[in-house]
């Protein structure tokens, strides 16, 4: 199944996912203007009444782009939405977007038939992440476009699956959109998951250690020094599952190798500490070597996507 007419104005596949408080208006629209989604999860923007404000300067500044650069127009844009029951903010935050018509938003924790129809009234799609077969077949029921598989080695939120298993599942009975997510970091990586039957990379943790990023600056130095071994699974935290920095959980004064177990029914997403003093981060950081702009990121992703598909002569 081909892709929605809007990532036709992709000059690379791939999302960068939205990232808890990092991700912001500045990031997003750099993304864009570079020729990959991105995306931010409406929470970020506090009080409620700044996502109509931030919408308001995406919207506008890539408009601005489009008309000065009719040759390499912006691509589309995405906002992350948590659908669990923990969000008291979700029907104005669904609404702010329906005003906006944003064209793509991306659902987490939870899949409801009615928001997917919201979205769709307004003429936007849906792409539902999920870390296991199961979700997927729940959230391609309740109506989703497409899926997001977020496998093993992913930042924040991450499942425990290959991702060589999990799109391999999924892809035998769907054939929508699938973005794979789980430790990509270069543009071979992004490839590779083409090849193995997605259809666009999901790429968060790199972003972090970019200019725009809305992190403070011994988070962004993290990612450059970090490596996979560094990171730590564990859902302490939130309450679901997730991998973390170790330099930030030392830091903290918790013990990386001995972390206790969390009640998953009392899950937080608003807590200060889980996600000021506890840093998120997937395993592909090792690719990491360089604090930079986005722009100058996707640059090189795009330039080691070319590359592979020489190597392979794609």
């Amino acid at each position: 199944m081909a892709l929605p007419a809007l990532f036709d104005r992709l000059r690379l596949p791939v999302i960068g996912s939205p990232l808890f408080i990092i991700s912001c208006p500045e990031l997003v629209i750099a993304q864009c203007k570079a020729g990959i989604v991105g995306s931010f999860p409406a929470l970020n923007a506090r009080p409620q009444s700044q996502l109509d404000e931030w919408l308001h300067q995406i919207t506008e500044e890539l408009a601005a782009w489009d008309r000065d650069h009719p040759d390499s127009p912006a691509a589309p844009y995405a906002v992350n939405q948590i659908v669990h029951r923990s969000n008291p903010r979700l029907e104005e935050d669904v609404a702010t977007c329906a005003k906006w018509k944003v064209p793509i938003v991306i659902t987490s924790l939870g899949a409801r038939p009615e928001l997917n129809d919201a979205v769709h009234g307004w003429g936007g799609i849906t792409l539902h992440d999920v870390i296991d077969d199961r979700f997927a077949h729940k959230a391609v029921e309740k109506g989703a476009d497409g899926l997001i598989l977020v496998a093993a080695g992913a930042g924040g939120h991450a499942g425990r699956l290959s991702p060589f298993a999990l799109v391999q599942e999924v892809r035998a009975w769907f054939d929508g959109p699938i973005a794979l997510s789980g430790a990509i970091a270069t543009g071979g990586a992004i490839l590779a998951a083409q090849a193995m039957g997605a259809d666009l990379a999901y790429i968060g943790s790199p972003f972090i250690a970019t200019e725009e990023a809305n992190a403070v600056q011994a988070y962004k130095q993290a990612i450059v020094d970090g490596r996979a071994e560094d990171i730590v699974y564990s859902n302490l935290f939130t309450g679901v599952h997730g991998n973390y920095l170790r330099t930030s959980i030392v830091n903290a004064g918790l013990d990386p190798d001995h972390l206790p177990e969390s009640d998953p029914s009392a899950m937080n997403f608003g807590g200060a500490k889980a996600w000021k003093d506890i840093w998120g981060s997937g395993q592909g950081i090792g690719a990491v070597h360089a604090i930079e702009p986005a722009a100058a990121r996707i640059d090189r992703l795009r330039a080691e996507y070319a590359a592979a598909r020489a190597r392979l002569a794609l």
